[in-house]
């Protein structure tokens, strides 16, 4: 545990007043992606492969780096710059490719932007809304698209394909601002027989998020639409804030209902 300490001021005063901010992991402003991929990230991947559902996600004020830290260089070969997202999906097609076991990949890419859920996979300029419904099986995304890959140059295609549809928008604070949260979804079925010779199947979900900056409306000069953004942004991160506080705490009541970012 990292306990980190800030001094701050106080608006319309000369006082200062310091607060210490406890972390799992501190990494230095000159970590390296590949560091931080294998010290934070590889364990997780292994869990979904291990058939649970995992999320990660890169939380902070715009301009931060949060999107270069998620997606960085995508390719098929791994360089120095590749993000999570393209070093999960080259661990798990390494795994995969290494086993006897008869296997399918799926994957989705979803946008919320103003609380409303886009598909950024669906192709045509008729794109429909993706409606979050509930069933016995708990919470569902209605509308979503699901596409097969067998191998990363697939799933890599697919994420550029709709990463170029995702909004952005330049602020005061960033040239290039994410003005919407990205999930994009790793589906991994693996197909087993039990040394008593059952056939179980294996399903783990990989939940990448990256979501928009949480910002200061006047500082990064958002007006009008801008603003609006600005605001559903910040609304959906403080309800985020909220169900993981709730979390932590074991509170009896969960606040997931209170944004689309926190319901599936």
């Amino acid at each position: 545990m990292k306990a980190v300490t800030l001094t701050q001021s106080v608006p319309g005063s000369k006082q200062q007043t310091t607060r210490t901010y406890h972390f799992d992991k501190v990494f230095p402003h000159d970590t390296t992606q590949e560091k931080l991929y294998a010290s934070a990230i590889s364990s997780i991947v292994e869990e979904v492969l291990e058939g649970f559902n995992c999320t990660i996600f890169a939380y902070g004020q715009t301009g931060t780096g949060k999107t270069h830290t998620m997606t960085g260089d995508i390719g098929d070969e791994l360089s120095p710059g590749a993000g999570v997202i393209p070093r999960a999906i080259h661990q798990i097609f390494a795994y995969l490719d290494g086993i006897a076991s008869e296997y399918s990949v799926k994957c989705s890419y979803l946008e919320l932007y103003n609380e409303e859920i886009t598909d950024l996979l669906t192709v045509g300029a008729d794109v429909p809304k993706v409606r979050i419904m509930e069933d016995r099986s708990g919470v569902v995304l209605a509308g979503i698209e699901e596409s097969i890959v067998k191998n990363s140059h697939e799933i890599f295609a697919l994420l550029e394909q709709g990463s170029a549809k995702r909004r952005t928008a330049e602020t005061l604070l960033n040239k290039q601002s994410s003005r919407s949260h990205s999930v994009f979804i790793v589906t991994v079925s693996v197909r087993e027989v039990t040394p008593e010779g059952d056939e179980v199947i294996r399903v783990g979900k990989l939940y990448l998020v990256d979501l928009a900056g949480s910002e200061n409306i006047t500082r990064s000069g958002a007006v009008e639409q801008r603003a609006k953004e600005a605001g559903n942004i910040n609304k959906s991160l403080l309800t985020l804030g909220r169900v993981i506080t709730a979390l932590v705490e074991g509170q009896g009541h969960v606040p997931y209902r209170d944004s689309k970012l926190t319901r599936h």
